[in-house]
């Protein structure tokens, strides 16, 4: 069964979930639903993510790191290809966040630019789109932050 092409509208719903989702540290699996899984990619800073239980270890990972966060969409370009089987996505997004070090006696604030790279397919199972390829290309501190 063929399935139907990507448009526009929900590729950027998808995005905008996704950092709403980050944003109250949803339940993994509410983001698993929104991730490929088979020929996952996710590249990090920190790590390279190719199956659905590696991003599982991550993101419990990064909700017991980092609190008080705020995405923002700074820019977002989707290009969907003839034929519309994926979306090509380039966008930057404003990172906000709290971190604590114990015995820190402070949180620290990390702000942030995160250019990012994107590829989107739709689900043969759930039939809605979901993240093939994600891949941070360059984090930018903002003037305040501290170090990553």
């Amino acid at each position: 069964m063929a399935l139907k092409p990507l448009d526009e509208l929900e590729v950027r719903q998808l995005v905008t979930e996704w950092y709403k989702d980050l944003d109250v540290h949803a339940p993994l699996v509410d983001l698993v639903a929104k991730v490929s899984v088979q020929g996952l990619e996710m590249r990090f800073p920190e790590a390279t993510l190719n199956t659905v239980a590696e991003f599982g270890g991550w993101y419990e990972g990064v909700i017991r790191t980092f609190f008080d966060e705020v995405h923002a969409l700074r820019e977002l370009e989707i290009t969907i290809p003839e034929g519309g089987n994926r979306a090509d996505i380039k966008l930057v997004v404003y990172w906000e966040a709290s971190r604590w070090n114990p015995p820190a006696a402070h949180s620290e604030r990390l702000l942030i630019d995160a250019y990012q790279t994107w590829v989107v397919e739709r689900s043969e199972t759930s039939g809605l789109p979901v993240v093939k390829t994600y891949i941070v290309d360059e984090l930018r501190p903002l003037e305040g932050s501290v170090a990553l």
